[in-house]
């Protein structure tokens, strides 16, 4: 799954996908409804591939996050996240992420995570079969590897 084409802009609501780039600015069409804008420089941007969330322990980059939400909620979110009490969004996330750290992500951080998922899953922009298919692709590779050398 790669995020690293989807955008937040401060300022705007939902997200982004560039889709070009020309000096000082880029073309960025929404998720939510499929308008082209330009975005420039001076907004503040975030590539949800470089977004991690806070935990205990190690920050986990949002595609992890996005990644658990499928293993434990599947292709929609199980609750209705707009109207979720703060208890209610703090015990659904520590589903996803049990060591979140519960200081510094706060609620409506909690909302931006679910509706996100929600959001890139229902347009297709999510893939967690690439994941999944990584490991045999290098055990075969390592197979063949082998094998060469054998034969060597």
């Amino acid at each position: 799954m790669d995020l690293s084409k989807i955008v937040s802009i401060s300022g705007k609501p939902g997200l982004y996908q560039i889709k070009s780039q020309a000096i000082g600015r880029i073309i960025v069409e929404s998720v939510v409804d499929g308008k082209c804008l330009p975005a420039f420089a001076r907004d503040r941007m975030s590539s949800l591939e470089e977004i991690s969330i806070f935990s205990t322990e190690e920050d986990k980059p949002l595609k992890e996050v996005f990644k658990s939400i499928h293993e434990k909620m599947g292709d929609k979110v199980d609750f209705d996240y707009k109207k979720a009490s703060n208890d209610e969004l703090r015990e659904k996330f520590a589903v996803i992420m049990p060591d979140f750290d519960e200081d510094a992500v706060y609620p409506s951080d909690m909302k931006k995570v679910f509706a996100w998922y929600q959001m890139l899953n229902d347009k297709g922009l999510l893939d967690f079969t690439e994941e999944e298919a990584q490991p045999e692709a290098e055990a075969e590779k390592a197979d063949a590897a082998e094998s060469q050398h054998a034969e060597a």
